[in-house]
């Protein structure tokens, strides 16, 4: 009996079985299906799938219960009272969205930005990150005049958007690059809000993004790695 003669196969040619797309840090994937989860369940009870009847009004009844109010805000650092389950809507905003495609834009800016942070950080700093900024964005807020409740994750990933443009600050400067080159994805997305606002008209919450923006940079510096021995050690250079 002939020996079985075994070919070689697509399977087993080197590099057939890697993936063609670099897997994502679970951090990252845990907080996008959050998200998107709470999305999917407003789209299954608007079509009544999920919640019955009332389902229609999950969306409204989650904004009441987890938007950010900034008066209301105001009203407890006044009366120097501050309940944790009105406290936590500083972090809670950024999880609730207004439509699909408010939380889409959030989804991939999470997928895409969320990426590049945590395979350069660890993942306790990725989310402190998103929690740091989500929180900063509502406290600038508050210092505007809006009475409009802050909804959606853009101040955290703004907040992802800081985070991204340290590494390319660090990485400029390690080169002897000028760094100032960094801060070109936070200018052009500032310039396209301002720009829709001033043609469409629209609210003052591209603010509450600067602050998540500001707040993922400078935290940086501290929960990067080796960061804040590295800017001790700039400090002692100078």
């Amino acid at each position: 009996m002939a020996p079985l003669t075994v070919k070689k196969g697509p399977a087993m040619r080197p590099g057939y079985n890697e993936r063609p797309i670099n897997s994502l840090p679970p951090v990252v994937i845990a907080v996008t299906l959050l998200v998107v989860g709470i999305e999917l369940a407003f789209q299954l009870g608007r079509m009544g799938i999920v919640g019955g009847a009332a389902g229609v009004g999950l969306r409204l009844e989650a904004l009441n219960a987890f938007a950010f109010s900034p008066r209301l805000f105001e009203r407890m650092v006044e009366a120097n009272s501050y309940p944790p389950r009105q406290l936590a809507r500083l972090v809670t905003y950024s999880v609730v969205h207004l439509s699909f495609s408010h939380m889409l834009f959030v989804a991939v800016f999470l997928l895409a930005l969320g990426k590049l942070v945590a395979e350069t950080f660890a993942s306790w700093a990725f989310l402190a990150i998103l929690v740091v900024s989500a929180i900063s964005g509502a406290l600038v807020y508050t210092l505007l005049p809006q009475e409009t409740a802050l909804v959606g994750g853009y101040p955290a990933v703004y907040g992802l958007i800081g985070a991204y443009t340290f590494i390319l600050w660090v990485g400029l400067g390690a080169a002897g690059e000028q760094r100032a080159r960094a801060f070109t994805l936070i200018a052009f997305l500032l310039g396209i809000q301002l720009v829709f606002g001033a043609l469409f008209g629209g609210s003052l919450d591209w603010i509450a993004d600067l602050g998540g923006f500001a707040a993922g940079f400078l935290l940086s510096f501290v929960v990067a790695p080796g960061g804040w021995h590295r800017m001790l050690e700039k400090l002692r250079q100078r």
